[in-house]
C-alpha cells in the first residue's frame, strides 16, 4: 500500500519561500501522476500543480504560475514543490496525491493516494 508523507510546511513572511516534499513508503511513485493540492479553511480543495514526468508537461493553477515549481526524483518518485514569492492567500494545508493510472489532473477525486497534509502559513 502506497503511503505519502508531506513535509516542509511552516510559517513564512510574505515574499518568502518554502519547499514542500512528498515522500513515499510501501512502493514507488515512479510511474504515477502526482499532484499538489491545497485547502484553506472554509474552501474546497484546490489543485495547485501536477505532473507525471520531469520531461513532460506540467499544470499550475493560475494563481501560482511563475511562483511555484513542481519536480520529482526519477529514482523513487519523491516529489517536491518549490514555492517562491509567497502571499497570504497561499495559506492552506498542502497535500500531495498520487494517481497510478490516467493522466495527471488538477481534480482531487481523480487521485487514489493522499498524504496527511502539511500546513503553510504566510503571514507577517
Amino acid at each position: 500500500q502506497v503511503q505519502l508523507v508531506e513535509s516542509g510546511g511552516g510559517l513564512v513572511q510574505p515574499g518568502g519561500s518554502l519547499r514542500l516534499s512528498c515522500e513515499v513508503s510501501g512502493g514507488t511513485l515512479v510511474n504515477y501522476a502526482i499532484g499538489w493540492f491545497r485547502q484553506a479553511p472554509g474552501k474546497e480543495r484546490e489543485g495547485v500543480s501536477c505532473m507525471r514526468r520531469n520531461d513532460g508537461p506540467t499544470y499550475y493553477t493560475d494563481s501560482v504560475k511563475g511562483r511555484f515549481t513542481i519536480s520529482r526524483d526519477g529514482a523513487d518518485g519523491t516529489v517536491w514543490i518549490e514555492m517562491n514569492s509567497l502571499k497570504p492567500e497561499d495559506t492552506a494545508t498542502y497535500y500531495c496525491a498520487a494517481r497510478p493510472r490516467g493522466p495527471f489532473s488538477p481534480i482531487p477525486r481523480h487521485y487514489d493516494y493522499w498524504g496527511q497534509g502539511t500546513q503553510v502559513t504566510v503571514s507577517s
